[in-house]
């Protein structure tokens, strides 16, 4: 069997070069091997095979039932932090099943109620900067999309089991950003007590303190069940099963770590580099600007929503330094022609969305930040792919459109940023996904007329 070319070094120095610095790595490859490259990061485990070409990308996308599948086994770095029954650690059937019971309420009328949610909360974590305090922007966007979703995920924003939970959920994310933390996860027998450094100890006592406050809130929702609440834990433990079974505390707990990490520290980065480059480039504040003072007062969100240039600056943003690199690993089960090679089952496929944003064939400059190209042409799902693709592209992608949009709106209409530091911020690993190399850091220089300061609740 014949495979793409790749690095010939041995593959822990892969797994390093992964780790430390996977973006120049995969650059790398890219520039030496082409659109499709194999990679080892495990001696003992089958290649992984790099995609960046969209017409590859389509048939691995599309193939999710056919020769290729898309395994939770292959996700199990994931397994510390979000448990073994989470959508995304689980496979077949059951991942099925779990997706088709989180849907709901990241579509259709459920979003109408998180619109005001996203615009109270977001007023009121950006009127605790006072005008000429300089702040982390990250900081910022974090806080508000945490407690976004606590409210959209448990009804909770304000209370003692909320902010307990919050500050838990934070520090677990801040302390598992660094390189260190994702060399552990890659390296499960690293994950023990080694006495003085005890990273792993530490982490885990964090996370034993944010699960001992989630089993606490379904205990109390099973002992006071309300049927008039309508947040995603109400909508989850009143679902069934074919059997009529409702969920296990295990399973509830693992989907709500997911959504809890997965529905705010990527939306907090996106929303960092929104904030960044529409300050760092003065063109595109003064567009995106004039978009939204055209609307006039208290636009609803789905005016908001369909603004072509706030769109297009979300659109740039997500692509030029994508959260998520790589789509979720496919695996060859049966044998398969990819690309111009014959695979044999076992062989790891993977779609890298880093380098797929990058291409000079689809997006000419693609290290400049330049909005219009969204406005130039429409891409197709495998030339921007953002939020993955296929049986686990991700669920809370509308949500989480919703929430930098309306977020950037409201910020942005209300009150004139300035970067403190214009020197340019890079992109590194954070954890399992990307994020800013340095602190971004922002001044509110004035008031700006207030627009929209009620949001009309409407269909999004």
């Amino acid at each position: 069997m014949k495979l793409p070319k790749g690095p010939q070094s041995p593959a822990v120095l892969q797994m390093l070069r992964w780790i430390t610095s996977p973006m120049s790595f995969m650059e790398t490859c890219a520039k030496r091997y082409g659109d499709m490259f194999t990679i080892r990061l495990d001696s003992k485990s089958p290649p992984l095979i790099f995609v960046s070409k969209p017409e590859v990308l389509e048939q691995i996308l599309t193939n999710d039932i056919k020769g290729l599948e898309a395994p939770g086994d292959t996700n199990l770095v994931f397994e510390s932090l979000l448990g073994k029954h989470s959508v995304i650690t689980i496979s077949g059937a059951e991942h099925q099943r779990q997706r088709q019971l989180l849907l709901p309420p990241f579509h259709g009328e459920r979003m109408r109620s998180y619109s005001q949610i996203i615009s109270d909360i977001t007023e009121k974590v950006i009127s605790q900067y006072q005008i000429g305090q300089p702040f982390n922007i990250r900081s910022v966007t974090q806080a508000i999309t945490l407690r976004v979703i606590m409210q959209a995920v448990f009804g909770l924003d304000e209370g003692p089991r909320a902010e307990k939970l919050q500050h838990c959920l934070a520090e677990m994310l801040e302390k598992g950003s660094s390189v260190l933390s994702a060399a552990l996860l890659y390296f499960p027998a690293l994950q023990r007590d080694f006495g003085p450094i005890n990273f792993w100890g530490k982490q885990m006592r964090r996370q034993q303190a944010a699960d001992k406050l989630i089993y606490e809130e379904i205990r109390e929702r099973q002992e006071q069940p309300d049927p008039s609440r309508t947040d995603i834990l109400s909508l989850l433990m009143a679902a069934r099963d074919e059997a009529g079974q409702p969920m296990t505390d295990e399973k509830l707990r693992d989907e709500l770590m997911t959504l809890l990490v997965a529905g705010h520290e990527t939306t907090a980065t996106a929303l960092a580099w929104a904030f960044y480059w529409i300050q760092k480039i003065p063109t595109v504040r003064q567009k995106l600007l004039k978009e939204l003072d055209s609307l006039g007062d208290n636009p609803d969100p789905s005016t908001i929503f369909k603004l072509p240039y706030l769109n297009a600056v979300c659109s740039e943003t997500l692509r030029i330094y994508p959260v998520a690199m790589l789509t979720f690993a496919r695996v060859v089960r049966t044998p398969l022609s990819l690309g111009g090679y014959e695979l044999e089952p076992g062989i790891g496929v993977i779609g890298s969305i880093y380098l797929t944003h990058h291409r000079e064939d689809l997006y000419p400059e693609p290290k400049q930040f330049k909005p219009e190209r969204f406005l130039e042409r429409q891409f197709s799902p495998y030339e921007y792919l953002p939020f993955g693709g296929g049986a686990r592209r991700c669920i809370g992608l509308a949500f989480a459109q919703l929430e930098m949009k309306l977020a950037l709106a409201k910020i942005l209409s209300t009150r004139e940023l300035e970067l403190v530091d214009n020197s340019e911020v890079r992109p590194k690993r954070r954890g399992l996904v990307t994020g800013q190399d340095r602190p971004i850091q922002m001044v509110v220089t004035s008031q700006r007329q207030v627009k929209f300061p009620i949001l009309q609740t409407a269909t999004v």
